[in-house]
């Protein structure tokens, strides 16, 4: 399949998952995520109407930043390393994976310092993967709350990732997790945090996430095919 196959058939399928949960396709948003792809590649997708771009790492957002001039979003969706947040405060719309308050006082230090609040997403693990990174789900409320006291950090949602299984549907108690947490987040009515965005589901598992409530999901080998590791 070509890449416009495929990603035809991606949207096709968050068509349908948005519709059996009751919503409309465009009510889930779609971050095509490109860690590995080269440049032309990404200019493909653009050309066919990806608007949202994800990297996992602050080095490719770097290399590739600059030689794409398209109106596009940047994302930030993995691990961010206090140390990186200069790099990227002036390139990405949103940060996907806020885990831990050493990078909020980051965050906060370096937008503080532009004049500008940062877009963030709380990353959560909750199926409590001792590989993946992410708040436990009964730490994020404290998290949240202390976060009020960071006024240059925009809080829009959560995030998660389900553990990567042959069959999505054991992913669902994962996915729905999340959007329980969101709820009761959303309850407490804190004037600091929105609840706008919940991204959960990738390439394995991102019908059944929309099922379950996401409103962004991260898709990259359903579009992209096989990463290109070098």
């Amino acid at each position: 399949m070509s890449l416009a196959d495929r990603l035809q058939q991606v949207l096709e399928n968050i068509a349908r998952a948005a519709e059996k949960s009751g919503r409309r396709p465009e009510d889930v948003q779609l971050v095509a995520v490109t860690k590995t792809m080269p440049v032309p590649v990404i200019k493909e997708a653009i050309g066919l109407g990806v608007t949202r771009i994800g990297e996992n790492k602050v080095q490719e957002i770097r290399e590739k930043y600059d030689q794409i001039d398209e109106d596009v979003e940047w994302h930030m969706i993995g691990h961010l390393q206090s140390n990186k947040v200069k790099y990227i405060l002036d390139k990405v719309a949103l940060i996907h994976s806020l885990d831990r308050m050493s990078l909020a006082w980051e965050l906060e230090k370096k937008a503080a310092k532009k004049g500008v609040q940062v877009p963030v997403l709380v990353q959560v693990n909750v199926a409590e993967e001792e590989s993946k990174f992410g708040l436990r789900v009964p730490e994020v409320l404290p998290f949240l709350e202390k976060l009020a006291d960071f006024p240059h950090i925009a809080v829009k949602g959560l995030m998660t990732m389900a553990p990567y299984v042959s069959d999505p549907e054991q992913t669902r108690p994962v996915f729905s997790g999340l959007r329980e947490l969101r709820d009761k987040i959303a309850a407490q009515k804190y004037e600091h945090v929105r609840m706008e965005i919940l991204s959960m589901g990738m390439t394995n598992d991102y019908q059944v996430a929309i099922e379950e409530g996401a409103t962004m999901v991260r898709i990259g080998s359903a579009i992209f095919g096989e990463r290109r590791y070098t």
